[in-house]
This record gives structure tokens, C-alpha cells and sequence, in this order.
């Protein structure tokens, strides 16, 4: 849940302890505030000169942390996506503050309330964003895409860029967007379903105030501006992997099908939200047909995200093709660098091979620590995630003790059943004598605990 809706401050207390909980950083040490501030002046040198180039970004209304922004050609009949990407590398250096407090951190954390970045914001939302205040230093990742949306690099530099416009997801028109958009996105979309790709993209959650005063888990539905920039990074990032794996090296993102009992439990998860999953179906053939506008669908949505063995990263290995079961392709993360440490790797990687240069030998041995790393960083993101979605849980139903709910076991095992209640996002754990996966139930709640993020539920005769 990454949006919050809540002018009484009721989640406050319960956000505080959750920063508190998971050791949020609040700031940056002196020593990191200073080099980012004298690296903020750095001036580009080695960089040509794109600033002719129509780039634009596209990004929440909000966001001052841009990393990408794009220009699309025509190429015959091919399209050119000039993707360009923060030069995060131009004003960190192996070794310097900012670059060992990144170690320290992995990613961005993310609350309702703010955010813990990567980097300073003398960085992250000022020299190294590609804002539309002026020239800034970019990694431009060029990417054919042809007609049935094969995606190809064509070529990777280091270029000064200027921005024409900040656009916004739920404000930005088609005439907005340089021609071509359009065709490009439907291109990257169309191929996903050709590969049978299964990219499962939840609205957000957010906690919102009914007209009585108590609280609601509603959703927002991802705008289709939102859905076709996605596409974007996709395409760069699977051309990027390619590349990659074919020069024998690199950082990728891997991610294994759900499993069987996962794939139980989600069945009986749609059915308790009353949904049709036809028995022969696959999942991914499934969820081609749910929509986020749909409240429960939505939340089934998300019960496929946390449902799946969790993506990793994994660094190049001879013989072994990176997987992601998601995109159904190999992929690799190299356009986010201002909020994920190994984005700036893989892009550096991927300059230099792009170029025929070697790759820098403290790029290759990042390569072998970065999992780990990132590993423990998307750990206490998730944590964190969860603690947050748990909290709202707990506002929701605060004052509702007493109260009883159907639902159905979706799994069961010596620690008791999972269930899922029938009419609200919620999924908690209770000991129920010969539960098994399919019963319907009926519980109680007994306690909502805000401050301590906690449900307590029983079961009711």
C-alpha cells in the first residue's frame, strides 16, 4: 500500500511504530549529506549532446524522483525507443559515502506517510532526477521494437538530455505523448500475451474514510497510462538481459511459477470471492481476464502476488537461462537506479558491452554480492508492506470486535488454517479442529489492534 487517505491521522501511532519496528532510516548520515551535495555539481564530460531529442517522463503527479524518460522514432517498420535512464553512476563512485550507505539500504522503503530514499534527495530528486528544469546526465538505452514486439538493444550511451514535460499518470492525454505511444505500448502488449506472459500488476490499497467515520480498504485501479509505461521498462529491461546473457555476465530477475499448493490455495481464495476460475484454466490464462476496477477481483490480484515463491536475483551462470515466470522471458532490473542498488550495475554492465568495452571488474564482482544485498533489502520491503496493509486491516475493523464474518480455508496445515474472508480483502491464520482447504466458516472477531498491526479472530458456532 504505497497511497494514504487519511485526514484524521488515524494511522499515525501505528505508522510510527512501524518505522520503529523495521529501523526506517530518517536521514542520512553528515558524511553522505555532504558527498551528495559536492557530487550534485559535478558537471558531465563523456556525455553527447541529446538535448535535441523530445524526452518526457511519465510518472506519478507527485514524483520527484524521475528515473526514465523516453522519445520514440520510426525506424521503417520498426519503432525506436530511446529510453533514457538517471546516470546514477555519473555522481556515485565505487567506494565514496553514497555508495556504501546504497549497500547499507538496497532500495527505497517505501510508507503511505513518506519514504527512506537510496540516496539523498541532493541526488535522487535533484542532479541526478530527470526533471524538466534543465539538462541532465542520462544513460540512453535505444531499443528496437519490431512489428510483433520482439525487442532488440540497439545501442546504450552516456548523453546529456533535457526533459520537454513531466507528465502525470492521471492527467496525461494522448496528445501529450510523442507519436507513436501508442503503437509502441500496444506492440510490448500484445507480445506479452503471445508469450503467455502472467505480469500480475495490483491496484494500490489505500484506507479511506466512509461517511461515518470509520475506515474502508478501498482500491485504486492502475490508469492505462500507468499500464503502458510499464511496458516500456519491460521492453528495456528484457532487451537489456539478452544483451547481457549473450556477453556472459550480468544480474537478473528470476522468478519461479507458484507451486502447486500455492496454486490450491489460490483457487480456493477465488472462490471465496465468488469467482469463476474454470477447473482446466491455468492461472495465467485466469488472470488475462480479471480487471482491478473489480474490488474483488483486485484483491485476488494481489492474493497471485504474495502467493508466488517471491522473484530474487540471480547473477550470470554458464549453461543456466534466468527465468521470470512473470514476463516469461529473461529480465533484468536496470531502469529504476535511484531506488534500487543493483539498477546501476546492470547499467554500467551494460554500457560497456553495448560499446565493446569489458565490463569494470567492480561491476563483475557486484554481480556476485548483489543478491544478498537486494535479497535483505525486498525482505524488510515486503516486511514492511505487510505491516502496512496489516495496520489498515486493523483501523478497518477497529470497533467491530464482536462482529462475525464468513470465509473459506484456503489452506491447512499443523499451524492451523489460512482463511480468507469472503467480503473483505483479509487473510489471517486461526486454529480450526479438521479444517480443510474449500470450508466455508464463519469467525468472530476479537480484537483490532492498530498500534501492534494485529487481528484476532475465533472461530464462531
Amino acid at each position: 500500500m504505497k497511497a494514504l487517505a487519511d485526514p484524521a491521522n488515524s494511522l499515525t501511532r501505528g505508522l510510527a511504530a512501524i518505522r520503529t519496528r523495521f529501523s526506517v532510516p530518517e536521514g542520512f548520515p553528515p558524511a553522505v549529506l555532504a558527498a551528495a551535495e559536492a557530487a550534485a555539481g559535478r558537471a558531465p564530460t563523456g556525455h553527447v549532446d541529446r538535448t535535441g531529442r523530445h524526452f518526457v517522463t511519465l510518472d506519478p503527479a507527485s514524483a520527484t524522483d524521475l528515473d526514465q524518460a523516453f522519445a520514440i522514432e520510426q525506424a521503417g517498420p520498426d519503432i525506436l525507443l530511446h529510453y533514457a535512464i538517471a546516470d546514477v553512476a555519473w555522481f556515485v563512485d565505487d567506494g565514496d559515502p553514497c555508495d556504501r550507505e546504497a549497500w547499507r539500504r538496497g532500495t527505497t522503503l517505501y510508507l503511505p506517510d513518506g519514504k527512506a530514499g537510496l540516496y539523498p534527495r541532493a541526488l535522487s530528486e535533484g542532479a541526478a532526477s530527470l526533471l524538466p528544469d534543465g539538462p541532465r546526465p542520462a544513460v540512453i538505452f535505444t531499443v528496437r521494437v519490431a512489428p510483433d514486439g520482439a525487442v532488440r538493444l540497439d545501442g546504450a550511451e552516456r548523453a546529456v538530455i533535457r526533459s520537454a514535460a513531466k507528465l502525470a499518470y492521471d492527467s496525461v492525454r494522448d496528445t501529450d505523448l510523442p507519436p507513436g505511444f501508442a503503437e509502441l505500448t500496444a506492440r510490448l502488449q500484445q507480445a506479452e500475451g503471445r508469450r503467455g506472459a502472467a505480469r500480475v500488476d495490483p491496484p494500490e490499497q489505500e484506507v479511506a474514510m466512509r461517511d461515518d467515520g470509520s475506515f474502508a480498504l478501498v482500491f485504486r485501479p492502475r490508469l492505462v497510462s500507468e499500464e503502458r509505461n510499464a511496458a516500456l521498462s519491460l521492453a528495456a529491461n528484457m532487451a537489456i538481459a539478452d544483451v547481457l546473457r549473450a556477453h556472459g555476465t550480468g544480474l537478473f530477475r528470476v522468478m519461479a511459477e507458484p507451486d502447486d499448493s500455492a496454486i490450491a490455495r489460490l483457487r480456493q481464495t477465488a472462490a471465496a470471492f465468488g469467482l469463476h476460475w474454470p477447473p482446466m484454466a491455468p492461472l495465467s490464462q485466469f488472470e488475462a481476464t480479471l480487471e482491478s476496477g473489480d474490488p474483488k477481483q483486485a484483491a485476488f490480484m494481489l492474493a497471485v502476488r504474495r502467493a508466488g515463491q517471491g522473484a530474487s536475483y540471480q547473477s550470470f551462470q554458464p549453461g543456466i537461462v534466468p527465468w521470470h515466470a512473470a514476463v516469461a522471458a529473461s529480465y533484468a532490473h536496470a531502469t529504476a537506479p535511484l531506488r534500487r542498488l543493483a539498477d546501476r550495475y546492470v547499467i554500467r554492465a551494460t554500457l560497456a558491452v553495448a560499446n565493446g568495452q569489458k565490463v569494470p571488474g567492480a561491476v563483475t564482482e557486484a554481480f556476485d554480492k548483489l543478491p544478498a544485498v537486494m535479497a535483505r533489502a525486498d525482505a524488510i520491503g515486503g516486511q514492511i508492506d505487510r505491516a502496512v496493509i496489516d495496520l489498515a486491516e486493523a483501523v478497518m475493523l477497529q470497533g467491530r470486535e464482536g462482529e462475525t464474518f464468513a470465509a473459506i480455508v484456503t489452506d491447512a496445515d499443523d499451524r492451523g488454517a489460512r482463511i480468507q474472508l469472503r467480503n473483505l480483502p483479509i487473510v489471517t491464520r486461526l486454529t480450526i479442529g479438521g479444517a480443510e482447504p474449500g470450508d466455508t466458516v464463519t469467525v468472530r472477531l476479537v480484537a483490532a489492534d492498530p498500534e501492534r498491526q494485529r487481528l484476532s479472530f475465533e472461530g464462531a458456532t
